[in-house]
């Protein structure tokens, strides 16, 4: 597989889900993380982003709920470049409806070589980093290369 460079820049697009046991717990981080969140633009799914902007007080862009589409269209923006960090505070002991959209989102976020916090410690670790605060390249595969040297 080829690769090619994508530049995150320093403001960066920043997707919020968070399953419903786990809402709670993402918004509590979310208003520890303020400040630092008020930097960047976000993204959430359907309640989980209406809960977000009221806390905050921060515009938020937001989709469906995730069992209606709302994983798909982050899954989208992450395929297309437009997404660059993914916090996702999903539930473990908790069977989802529409855990195949999970599984698919998660995937494309791996795919696509993007950051995931999938709770409050990976969340706390990622935004510490000294690359939340600044530009940096990230390596994706070129699709494009790969697709026009298939063999049919």
């Amino acid at each position: 597989m080829e690769y090619k460079t994508h530049v995150v820049p320093v403001k960066k697009c920043i997707a919020l889900v968070a399953h419903d046991k786990k809402k709670e717990e993402l918004v509590e981080w979310a208003m520890r993380h303020r400040d630092e969140l008020a930097n960047h633009q976000l993204f959430a799914t359907g309640t989980t982003g209406s809960l977000l902007e009221k806390k905050l007080s921060l515009p938020i862009k937001k989709f469906i709920s995730g069992p209606l589409g709302g994983d798909q269209q982050i899954g989208a923006l992450i395929s297309e470049s437009k997404l660059d960090l993914l916090v996702f505070f999903w539930d473990p002991f908790e069977s989802q409806p529409h855990d195949p959209d999970v599984k698919a989102l998660l995937r494309i976020a791996a795919v696509w070589n993007i950051p995931v916090a999938c709770n409050q410690s990976s969340a706390e670790f990622i935004f510490s980093s000294a690359m939340m605060g600044q530009s940096h390249e990230r390596k994706i595969p070129d699709y494009e290369h790969y697709l026009k040297s298939r063999p049919f």
